[in-house]
């Protein structure tokens, strides 16, 4: 499972520090990131399998984020955690794989994430809540 790396992408970091803790127990290598832009960077440099991504964020929020990834020709399956009421259409429109609405149970959280990584580890069929 080590090479299952994930970027956490989200301006919480309470947040940010729950999740990360919870895919490190699990195993996961995790990369973290404050904004979309952090996290093209990051990207870049750590090449992770999979992106748990806020939608509603400063710099470049997640929607820019996954136009940004589209536009350099990276696939890349994302996760979406939001707060927003539209959670299911929002994911949609980006084109992520999954997503999850907070607040959400960690046990929610962890089994999408395995799923995502199965499926990208195989074929990338779409895990959605």
């Amino acid at each position: 499972m080590s090479e299952s790396r994930v970027l956490v992408v989200d301006d919480d970091p309470d947040l940010v520090q729950l999740i990360s803790g919870m895919l490190e127990i699990l195993g996961y290598p995790v990369v973290t990131a404050a904004n979309g832009a952090e996290a093209l960077d990051a990207v870049q440099r750590e090449q992770p399998s999979l992106v748990v991504l806020d939608s509603r964020m400063p710099v470049l929020d997640g929607s820019g984020f996954a136009q940004a990834l589209k536009d350099q020709g990276m696939s890349i399956p994302i996760l979406v955690i939001t707060g927003a009421p539209d959670a299911r259409a929002w994911a949609q429109d980006i084109g992520a794989d999954g997503y999850l609405t907070k607040p959400f149970e960690l046990t929610d959280l962890l089994e999408a994430v395995q799923r995502l990584v199965v499926d990208n580890a195989g074929d990338a069929s779409t895990a959605a809540r």
